[in-house]
Parts: C-alpha cells; sequence; structure tokens
C-alpha cells in the first residue's frame, strides 16, 4: 500500500512538472549541440526528472505553508483535492481515525475543513518531514551530478538544482 503511495506521488510530480519544465528544454538544448546520444539523453533524463520532482514537492508544501505575500497566491491544494505530495506523506503517516478525517475534509471548499486538514498535517509533523525530504533529496542529487560519466556540463544540472533549492515562491 505505502509503495503504491509513494508511486503515485512520484508518479504526478514527475509529469505534473518535471517534463515540460526540465527535462524537455534541455534536451531540446542538447539536441541542437548535437550532445544527444541515447546515453547523454539518459542521463539528463535521470537527473532532470529527479529535480523536477523536487521542485514539485516544494510547490505543494509552499501551497500549503508558503506565505501567499511571498508565493503570490493562496494555496488551493487542500480545497481542490490535488493529489499532492503533503496529501500521500499524510495519507502514509496517518492512523486510520485521522485518514477518515483527511479523507471527509480534502477537497472541501470551506475553511473549517481547510483548517482540520492543515491541523492534521501538523500533528503529522508534515513541515518536519518536508525538511528531511529537502535535504535528504537535494543531497542525493547533488551525489548524482557529482557521479555523472556522461560527459555532460554538471553545470547544467547544479544550476537547475541551485535555482529551486530552499526557494520560498
Amino acid at each position: 500500500k505505502q509503495w503504491y503511495q509513494r508511486r503515485v506521488a512520484i508518479t504526478a510530480g514527475e509529469y505534473k512538472t518535471a517534463y515540460y519544465s526540465f527535462y524537455l528544454p534541455v534536451v531540446l538544448a542538447l539536441h541542437l549541440c548535437g550532445r544527444d546520444s541515447a546515453a547523454e539523453l539518459a542521463r539528463a533524463k535521470d537527473i532532470l526528472l529527479k529535480i523536477g520532482h523536487y521542485f514539485q514537492v516544494q510547490d505543494d508544501y509552499l501551497d500549503c505553508y508558503g506565505d501567499p505575500e511571498v508565493i503570490g497566491k493562496v494555496g488551493t491544494d487542500i480545497q481542490e483535492k490535488k493529489c499532492s505530495w503533503m496529501f500521500i506523506k499524510a495519507t502514509s503517516l496517518a492512523s486510520e481515525a485521522q485518514r477518515k478525517i483527511l479523507f471527509s475534509m480534502y477537497g472541501k471548499e470551506d475553511i473549517e475543513s481547510v483548517v482540520t486538514v492543515k491541523e492534521l498535517y501538523n500533528r503529522l509533523n508534515l513541515r518536519e518531514h518536508y525538511l528531511e525530504y529537502s535535504v535528504k533529496t537535494y543531497e542525493n542529487i547533488c551525489e548524482d551530478i557529482e557521479n555523472d560519466k556522461s560527459g555532460l556540463p554538471s553545470e547544467i544540472f547544479q544550476n537547475f538544482l541551485d535555482m529551486i533549492h530552499k526557494r520560498s515562491k
């Protein structure tokens, strides 16, 4: 069950943002530069999809906990019943009773339901889980970039990663 929930969250992140925001622009540039061997493209895909997933998880976190003045919008993932990292993580950590509350309140427009979901997120320590995820993911991607043997310039990946790491909007 947890494997399935994790796979759903990863797939949502890959296809929601990673391809069109990270992978496709770089692959186009690689093709234009003639750096499009199967090994180079496969390595670029591997690293860029990880960066894209990291970006999407950050976006899901900021939707819930970001300052609307900074991010430029009021988050609505809870009201819109989005399959966010926050929701997936909460379902994996929650007790049966907490899951019932989450499922009964998630996707409702009223402020009381949104507050209840956010309070549940707080009881499940999702901020701390996100921070742990963020540190580990950043370190893992940096290691992947450092160990890349494809011959692609590491700056391609490191610049993207540095742009999004610890972002607040």
